[in-house]
């Protein structure tokens, strides 16, 4: 009886969810089931009559009496089995209850935690951004970078993100033709830019008018091959030299003039420079041929080639010479032996640890695709290894030995950790151009006459000095206060004898303030510059927009500068 009870029961429960029915409806189906289940116990009596359970002779009063105390006893028994039922649904119940309390539980503390992640993610993202915009990258370039890679991203992916959006603008703004660096700028302002010699009443240099007339020549769209080596006319370590080199009429000094810039520019650029320097051809030279760092630059200059000298003792020419104590903890499989260009920004701490982290678990060498990935880093960064699984990006004074400068040269006087980093990315690599202007020894043995522009911490005043030649006036243009500092405290500390006057602004140095320091001194010797790469590099940290960039149009000035000193200095000679 009880299991024919259990299956309507179930019966019940299974009609329920065929016809998806509510849970309500299925508890009152069940209850009323278990408060009519007399008809069956009374079916039941009747059935044991029939088959003479009972006795036959019992009156109808017995009989009436029976089926009540049987009705009472299955009545009780249906009552008990009706009390069992409601308590495993009142346990069942409890059960749910409970679990969904449970749940509930759960979800708030997914949701917290959710909260907290959002929170979390929210503090990185920023966090991340303040970073990229302190290596010196827009906040616009930054905020898509990190859109497009993922709140998760790591700050060298997003670094690889923007320097590859940045290439792909430059390469995207120079070959279409409409797109081509224009320099209708520079053409609409050459009233200005020459009007210093209408005031001096002097004939405007030869060839100007040529080179704004002819500024779309197809030999702009003409790709620059860069020489392999990268040797320029020739560098102490090897043995190819060449000796001798046509100079146009136009660029042949005295005064002599030295410019640098990167070597791998945009498409035109160095065709362009050339083009406004006279025709004169760059000498492209990757500075690891003098020391431990590649360093890829070009130099236009009208200065002698023959008989040049590297600056002594010979500066190292490896890591491991230049930092011994690296060579102790340096794995096999990264075989490095020169670092890349120095950067204006280094390495994080959060990427030192990563590679840590990476290289540790494993007992050996790690594998190939580890290697891999922490040779990328490492020769990205400029990271040298310090301890066992450890890596450090160059400390400022190693960075300062690497390019020639004496030791604590950016030190001190206020100069924070960035600026000294971003200094020293900017500069000159000295023993390269020392070598370069070592032919001026023997011309100028009693001192030289120098007109720094876009100084910098002083790299061409450093590499005169090195050299052994008297500085007796320099004249340095050079907008950044940072750097103004280091060179006067360098000045200063080498107990110059000459005359150092600084200049903040380019434009403060037009023809009527040339004319008075040319006549004070008696001319310019040597007029060194470089105008910032900054929209010129692939690594850059800001915009790569050629020659019409905010900093790199100051070659423009240099240009302007130039002109009126060569025409200037006839009176001189």
């Amino acid at each position: 009886m009880s299991f024919c009870f259990f299956c309507s029961t179930d019966i019940f429960r299974l009609i329920s969810d065929i016809f998806n029915i509510p849970f309500a409806y299925y508890k009152i189906l069940t209850i009323v089931l278990h408060l009519h289940m007399s008809w069956f116990w009374y079916f039941c009596f009747h059935i044991c009559r029939l088959w003479k359970v009972l006795p036959n002779h019992s009156s109808e009063l017995s009989q009436i009496l029976v089926l009540q105390r049987m009705q009472g006893a299955l009545g009780m028994i249906s009552l008990i089995l009706i009390f069992f039922l409601m308590m495993k649904d009142l346990y069942n119940f409890i059960f749910l209850l409970q679990r969904t309390m449970k749940c509930h539980h759960a979800s708030t503390c997914f949701y917290k935690h959710l909260w907290e992640e959002i929170a979390k993610t929210m503090s990185e993202n920023d966090d991340t951004l303040r970073s990229l915009v302190k290596m010196g990258y827009k906040q616009e370039e930054a905020l898509v970078a990190i859109e497009r890679l993922g709140p998760n991203a790591s700050l060298e992916e997003l670094v690889d993100f923007i320097g590859v959006a940045q290439m792909a603008k430059a390469e995207d703004a120079l070959l279409p033709p409409e797109e081509k660096l224009q320099y209708n700028d520079y053409a609409k302002s050459n009233k200005r830019r020459f009007y210093d010699y209408e005031v001096l009443g002097r004939k405007k240099p030869r060839g100007c008018e040529k080179k704004i007339l002819n500024e779309d020549d197809d030999e702009e769209d003409e790709a620059l091959h860069l020489p392999n080596p990268m040797i320029g006319f020739g560098v102490p370590t090897e043995s190819s030299f060449i000796t001798h080199r046509r100079i146009p009429e136009d660029a042949i000094g005295p005064p002599y003039f030295y410019y640098e810039n990167v070597a791998l520019a945009p498409k035109g650029v160095w065709q362009t420079i050339s083009r406004f320097l006279y025709d004169v051809q760059p000498e492209f030279v990757d500075s690891k041929f003098f020391c431990a760092a590649a360093r890829k630059r070009g130099y236009i200059h009208n200065l002698p080639i023959q008989n040049r000298f590297p600056l002594l003792p010979l500066p190292p020419r490896t890591i491991h010479e230049a930092f011994p104590l690296t060579k102790k903890w340096w794995p096999s499989w990264d075989t490095r032996t020169k670092l890349n260009c120095l950067q204006t920004c280094i390495g994080s701490a959060k990427l030192t640890e990563r590679i840590r982290k990476a290289v540790e678990i494993y007992d050996e060498d790690p594998p190939e695709s580890v290697q891999k990935f922490v040779l990328h880093q490492c020769r990205k960064w400029n990271l040298v290894w310090v301890g066992r699984n450890k890596v450090a990006p160059l400390e400022p004074d190693e960075v300062e030995t690497l390019l020639g400068f004496p030791r604590n040269h950016t030190r001190g006087g206020g100069i924070s950790r960035t600026d000294r980093y971003k200094s020293l990315g900017n500069s000159f690599q000295v023993d390269t151009v020392a070598y370069h202007l070592s032919v001026l020894k023997e011309m100028y043995p009693n001192g030289i006459n120098l007109l720094s522009l876009f100084s910098g911490i002083g790299g061409a005043e450093v590499a005169l000095h090195r050299l052994g030649i008297p500085l007796k006036n320099v004249v340095s243009v050079e907008k950044s206060e940072v750097n103004r500092n280091i060179v006067r405290s360098w000045w200063e500390q080498t107990n110059q004898k000459g005359n150092l006057y600084d200049i903040d602004d380019v434009r403060e140095l037009d023809g009527d303030r040339l004319e008075q320091l040319m006549s004070t001194f008696g001319g310019f010797d040597l007029i060194v510059g470089g105008s910032p790469c900054n929209n010129l590099a692939g690594s850059n940290r800001v915009s790569r927009d050629g020659l019409e960039g905010k900093e790199s149009s100051l070659f423009f000035d240099y240009f302007r500068i130039l002109d009126l000193v060569k025409n200037m200095s006839a009176k001189y000679r």
